[in-house]
């Protein structure tokens, strides 16, 4: 089993390099393999909502009373707030050292950046709770489905024997979904290529020059955030070493990075998390679907370096309760808010909107928000990941056979 994982691992990595190789050789024409690609990602999103559905009525039920329930859910929400708040700091922080706005001459067209109304926090919530359930799970809104889920696991939990049945079914669709998902994950080197190719092709050297200190500040940020917080994190409170934790979620962390898509990616990262990392199934069932939804490190450091890079490109000097607003706008905003390609963006909007800068800041970057949609994912699957294996820790509920010989 060890070396299927690892050879899969090489297999994701060798054609991601290949990907890159070849979006640089053939440029646009190069778009014949996205197909490719779009294939994989429906493969991946077929099974979301059973999975998360299945595996997380199993994990409510697995911990039993609703206290015990309580406090991982605590754990978890505090977590994932706390990660957020450090890296919009850390995104500030990197914005000023390298300045990414300062100096720089670009053309903006005169095109409107289309960006949804959010709905104000009240509305919000009550959107966490189904009208129809049913409907939710053909839509695939994950945090309804959370909703959803919660309530079956606890009905189980408190009715107890009788109830027995309806867990047994759910057990045995969850290891339909795990086998499922691992079958899919055999075609995700083929997948890697599809995805990545074509946006190396579209995008290339010439356009991402003008902007390249805007892709290294979100780069490096991200980098410096997974690197010192997350592994202080599984350290400190799972003590497991840094270096297995990263190797253990890199298949996943890959994908995350090619689809720019953290619900795309939950199913490989539940996958990951439990098989390589040894979080038990109740653990990574509740906290890494929580996590798709309201876990966003990668775009709160997005939306430092974005901020910071639009005021000095305008010429603005931001306050000090201007640059609070945006880290207290960041932290909310990410709960909600939904895990598939260019949320960020809405969030950004939202950012802008409450220190009152230009909207139309965000077409400056707009075309490269791809490119940044993928580093941002990225940390957000590693830090799911993270807090998985933090709670997991604090639980006592990591089974450490799966990483150690």
């Amino acid at each position: 089993m060890r070396l299927l994982k690892g050879n899969l691992l090489t297999q994701i990595l060798i054609a991601f390099v290949i990907a890159i190789i070849l979006g640089l050789i053939f440029g646009s024409s190069i778009e014949v393999l996205k197909p490719l690609g779009d294939l994989f990602l429906r493969l991946i999103k077929f099974i979301i909502a059973p999975l998360v559905l299945s595996t997380l009525v199993i994990g409510v039920a697995s911990i039993g009373d609703p206290k015990s329930l309580g406090r991982v859910g605590t754990k978890t929400i505090s977590y994932y707030l706390i990660t957020t708040a450090v890296a919009i700091i850390i995104g500030l922080g990197m914005a000023f050292i390298i300045n990414p706005g300062k100096g720089l001459s670009i053309n903006v067209e005169s095109t409107e950046v289309e960006v949804n109304e959010t709905e104000g926090v009240i509305q919000t919530f009550l959107n966490i709770v189904p009208e129809n359930p049913f409907t939710s799970l053909a839509e695939g809104n994950i945090l309804q489905i959370i909703f959803f889920a919660i309530f079956i696991g606890l009905a189980i939990t408190i009715i107890g024997k009788k109830a027995e049945p309806v867990y047994n079914f759910f057990d045995g669709f969850a290891e339909l979904m795990f086998w499922i998902t691992g079958v899919i994950m055999r075609f995700a080197p083929i997948g890697i290529l599809g995805l990545v190719a074509p946006i190396i092709g579209q995008y290339g050297p010439s356009v991402l020059l003008p902007l390249l200190k805007i892709i290294i500040a979100v780069a490096v940020a991200c980098l410096i955030h997974a690197i010192v917080v997350y592994s202080l994190s599984v350290k400190t409170f799972a003590k497991m070493n840094p270096f297995t934790f990263f190797k253990g979620i890199a298949p996943a962390a890959i994908v995350a990075f090619s689809t720019a898509s953290s619900a795309g990616t939950l199913p490989v990262t539940i996958k990951n998390t439990q098989e390589n990392l040894g979080v038990s199934n109740k653990i990574s069932s509740f906290v890494l679907p929580l996590g798709a939804t309201i876990n966003m490190d990668g775009t709160a450091i997005y939306q430092g370096v974005a901020v910071i890079f639009i005021a000095q490109f305008y010429g603005l000097d931001l306050t000090f309760m201007q640059l609070l607003t945006v880290i207290i706008t960041t932290v909310l905003a990410s709960i909600g808010t939904a895990g598939v390609p260019g949320a960020g963006m809405i969030m950004l909007a939202m950012v802008l909107g409450a220190i009152g800068l230009p909207l139309e800041g965000i077409a400056l970057i707009a075309g490269i928000d791809r490119i940044l949609d993928m580093f941002r994912t990225t940390v957000n699957i590693v830090g799911d990941a993270s807090a998985a294996v933090v709670v997991a820790g604090t639980e006592n509920e990591i089974d450490r056979k799966a990483f150690e010989n």
